[in-house]
């Protein structure tokens, strides 16, 4: 039990830390494919920096490191009921030692358990098989991402497409709409897994199973394989692009399949999974626990350090966007000055604000002054030093648009200038911007290395009892760098990426296959 212990430890921080080689290809084609000069290179470029970091740091590459979720195949007699206990000892160890955020809440209380363990969690699936090692996978799957699976009942009407049929041609629009409405929320560019048939429950977990193919797998199903390419090749034409912000790649990855399912039903179940594709696996020796081999790294590496020079030129000669600098409080003149395409780069105090605290600010006073403030979605991975001060490990972006019901109330009760996060915000926070002299902010997701090296020192903290990701940290950044995406003046880059998608999609009503 002890060297099975230290392997799904290691398991877990690999999986944390580093991503698999064939997402580093995907990813590699997508900053190959990209014009230099552009708002989504400047993202890809960020990317590869943040990837560099976290095999550097060994620290997590996206703060918010997901629902630990392993799927397991056994030879007949293996003790799963140990084996599930060890996983668990190793969560709760890794989670200690900064390489998980804890990210266990229970769903009646609020209450973070601080260990990633809690009823149903981690998830481990177990199932038998006649081979003589032990198969062991696992995802962190991030909730931005997670937030954006999407489940269709055919027939339906598919905004943009019209109507899905119970066909493959239905599948299809199914398909290319789902990767439409996750636009920048989910961290696109993004990975796709899709269930045909089954159940509500079972669609999803075949969806998700398609997760754990390699990214450049061939499928065995000759029309599943056509399928899979045409959403490649015309996922990619809707003009998302990384983070949103428009560009040649919006898709990474995409697997499919398919298993029965009753008459009267008719499910196509998508699973979204962010860049940071953060799955590996390992076979496993039963008679010692031992690491035999690991899984997902076959075939070329890439080694991002090799392409720094190609990464800045594609940062750097963006002509499609001024840089400002920032630093709070900020007036309201200063904010009617900026515009939707400046990139700011933040000097001074920032403090994070999550669900929990949007949700506490409506109904009580601040802890701190706000008025002039930048509040940053944003739920770190922290740690104690050994003199007991807090240190950042991971402190990337969170989907903002969860925030929607508070944001413009709060912006305007508060006297807060700037929201910062991800995947924009929609019209109510929009019309708050524009009555209050505000803007939004659009920072790099995933980004948790490179923006946790833009953070100088932690400050303070309040309202620690709801957890670490959801407490409201003070922290003090230099050249902590973002893009304006919705301004004072009623202009939301994230509205116009959506209405010109939309006119896109809609170019793929026809049927394709018959």
């Amino acid at each position: 039990m002890e060297k099975l212990y230290e392997s799904m430890y290691q398991l877990i921080v690999e999986t944390s830390t580093k991503l698999p080689k064939d997402v580093r290809r995907a990813i590699l084609k997508a900053k190959q494919r990209e014009n230099a000069g552009t708002r989504a290179a400047m993202s890809l470029a960020t990317i590869t920096e943040n990837i560099k970091m976290a095999d550097e740091n060994v620290s997590p590459i996206c703060q918010d490191t997901g629902l630990p979720t392993f799927k397991i195949k056994v030879p007949v007699g293996i003790n799963q009921i140990q084996i599930k206990e060890t996983i668990k000892k190793a969560i709760a160890q890794a989670t200690k030692d900064g390489k998980l955020r804890p990210n266990s809440v229970d769903s009646l209380t609020g209450e973070n358990s601080g260990d990633n363990l809690g009823e149903g969690l981690p998830v481990v699936k177990f199932e038998q098989w006649e081979k003589d090692y032990i198969d062991v996978r696992l995802i962190l799957k991030g909730g931005g991402c997670e937030n954006k699976n999407i489940q269709y009942s055919l027939p339906c009407e598919l905004e943009g497409l019209g109507r899905a049929g119970r066909d493959l041609d239905g599948i299809r629009k199914c398909i290319l709409h789902a990767v439409y409405q996750a636009q920048g929320q989910g961290c696109s560019a993004g990975f796709i897994g899709v269930g045909i048939g089954g159940d509500r429950s079972s669609g999803y977990d075949l969806a998700k199973e398609q997760l754990f193919r390699e990214v450049d797998d061939v499928n065995p199903n000759e029309e599943l394989r056509l399928l899979e390419e045409y959403i490649m090749e015309n996922a990619n034409k809707l003009g998302i692009g990384t983070m949103g912000f428009g560009g040649e790649t919006t898709l990474l990855g995409c697997k499919v399949g398919a298993m029965h399912r009753i008459p009267a039903s008719f499910f196509v179940s998508v699973a979204y999974n962010c860049w940071a594709f953060r799955r590996l696996g390992v076979h496993i020796d039963p008679n010692t626990g031992e690491i035999i081999k690991w899984l997902y790294q076959d075939g070329e590496d890439v080694d991002f350090q090799e392409n720094a020079a190609q990464e800045e030129h594609l940062a750097s000669t963006d002509s499609e966007r001024r840089v400002i600098t920032l630093q709070a409080p900020i007036t309201e003149e200063q904010i009617r000055q900026l515009k939707v395409g400046d990139v700011v780069r933040i000097n001074g105090i920032i403090y994070t604000g999550r669900d929990a605290i949007h949700k506490y600010l409506m109904d009580h006073d601040a802890p701190v002054d706000l008025n002039g403030q930048i509040i940053y979605h944003c739920g770190p991975v922290m740690l104690k030093d050994e003199n007991g001060n807090w240190e950042v490990k991971a402190a990337g972006p969170t989907t903002s648009i969860r925030e929607e019901p508070y944001q413009g109330d709060i912006m305007k009760k508060f006297g807060i200038r700037a929201v910062m996060g991800k995947g924009g915000m929609g019209q109510k926070t929009l019309q708050a911007l524009k009555e209050h002299g505000g803007v939004y902010l659009n920072a790099i997701g995933g980004a948790a290395q490179y923006y946790a090296d833009c953070i100088e020192a932690v400050e303070g903290v309040d309202l620690l009892e709801f957890g670490i990701p959801e407490a409201m940290w003070h922290l003090r950044v230099k050249d902590f760098t973002a893009v304006v995406t919705m301004d004072s003046h009623g202009n939301s880059l994230h509205e116009d990426i959506e209405k010109s998608s939309l006119e896109k999609l809609s170019q793929f009503k026809e049927p394709v296959f018959s």
